[in-house]
């Protein structure tokens, strides 16, 4: 699957920090993680400075994924407000999976400390903003939930809200716990820290088949070679959902553009994140260059030309969007691209063992702040992968919805084959059943 258009800004501006070989030899490892973007690497790493032998594979060039698409808002705040969270998952999950995404921004920013990785890191608060009347009462009780539960936020009615932006809203929530990130640069950090640790890396090598054993996985490459590990870890993203089948995620088309170096806007209120209600969403951040990222009107993915055709129309859409919230500040565009995203019905990712693959986890970091995901998903799988127990990894397990069954032609297929997942084979077989 083609995951973004051609120039996404980072991959661009960053060029290559790195150099990977391609894997040439067969090698034996502990884990293996495929997929080599932001998610691949937080698992990684957690993974190798464990203890446990760990490579990584990429069909692509490191981090040329979705993670070059992203626009790397780090927010606490899930898809799914908590209020609506509550009644899907009950008030502790909800509860609690608030509490992680809002202490894993601060665990992304003490690891890019520690590792000594030059990302542009970013505290930022955070703005919600209401459209519409009527969303204010809503917007109280979020603001009463959140500051239940111990997060730092102000309630902005609309007076608040015109005193310190030059656009008027009838409620907004601030939050000060937030932040922003290069997601290119960070993972490419990542990977060379893990480097030193032992972590071994190979990008533009494809996998074509991957083989439960009795002990673990055999993975096969386009070009003949064999990985034997003790365990397999997804962290393909999108692409992992025609593996899976089973209806955990839909996938999402998004739009984003950066502007050239502006000087600082007046009236944009600590360069905070802003995140506006409303379908199709609206976020904007800005650089440590001087630039404004602005993302969203998201849609049903269909297929990667219909996606990209729509990005001139969509970045006109962008661009007067912002204009109507900082309608003094010309915003000239220097890049502007088209990405594919997941997502699930109570917004939350899905992390795990899924009971179709005894030896094979899963790091599907579905949603709109999915770098924040990925996070959580690296600390539960490095607790699974060395045998101790993660209390939170239960509130994202495969099945916590009840519809994420394997079909049963699926199943058999599984069955028959002794777990062999041969990636194009299987698609095709799926593509039959359905």
């Amino acid at each position: 699957m083609k995951l973004t258009s051609s120039h996404p800004f980072w991959s661009v501006n960053n060029g290559l920090p790195e150099n990977y070989p391609s894997l040439q030899r067969n090698v034996s490892c502990d884990a293996v993680v495929i997929g080599g973007g932001i998610t691949g690497a937080l698992v990684a790493v957690h993974l190798a400075e464990a203890g446990v032998k760990t490579i990584v594979v990429d069909k692509r060039d490191i981090g040329t994924g979705s993670t070059s698409a992203s626009t790397a808002l780090l927010q606490y705040e899930i898809d799914v407000p908590l209020s609506e969270l509550i009644n899907k998952v009950g008030p502790a999950a909800a509860s609690r999976s608030y509490q992680l995404c809002c202490g894993a921004i601060s665990t992304l920013e003490q690891l890019a400390a520690r590792l000594k990785i030059d990302c542009g890191f970013e505290r930022r608060p955070s703005l919600f903003l209401a459209r519409h009347k009527r969303e204010i009462l809503e917007l109280r009780e979020e603001f009463r939930l959140r500051r239940k539960m111990g997060i730092e936020l102000e309630f902005y009615d609309a007076k608040a809200v015109r005193a310190r932006f030059p656009f008027s809203r009838p409620a907004a929530l601030f939050s000060k716990d937030g932040g922003q990130v290069d997601p290119h640069r960070l993972t490419h950090g990542l990977f060379v820290a893990g480097k030193r640790v032992g972590l071994e890396v190979y990008d533009r090598t494809k996998i074509t088949c991957v083989e439960e054993t009795r002990r673990g996985v055999r993975i096969s490459t386009h070009n003949g070679c064999l990985i034997t590990a003790r365990r397999a870890v997804i962290a393909g993203g999108f692409e992992s959902n025609a593996l899976l089948n089973t209806g955990a995620g839909t996938l999402k088309s998004t739009y984003a553009l950066i502007s050239e170096p502006l000087p600082l806007i007046p009236g944009w209120y600590q360069q905070c994140l802003i995140w506006e209600s409303g379908m199709p969403y609206l976020y904007l951040r800005t650089t440590a260059e001087g630039r404004v990222i602005v993302g969203g009107e998201d849609e049903d993915f269909v297929n990667a030309k219909r996606r990209d055709a729509l990005i001139s129309q969509k970045t006109r859409t962008l661009v007067k969007k912002f204009g109507r919230l900082f309608p003094d500040q010309p915003l000239e565009v220097a890049y502007a691209w088209a990405g594919t995203f997941g997502e699930t019905k109570d917004g939350l990712p899905y992390i795990g063992v899924h009971r179709r693959f005894r030896h094979v986890s899963f790091a599907l970091s579905y949603g709109g702040n999915g770098i924040i995901f990925s996070v959580i998903a690296a600390q539960i799988l490095r607790d699974y992968y060395t045998g101790r127990t993660n209390r939170d990894a239960g509130l994202f397990r495969f099945g916590r919805c009840g519809r994420e069954k394997a079909p049963r032609r699926c199943q058999r297929l599984q069955d028959a084959v002794n777990k062999r997942i041969c990636i194009d084979d299987l698609k095709k077989y799926l593509h039959r059943a359905r």
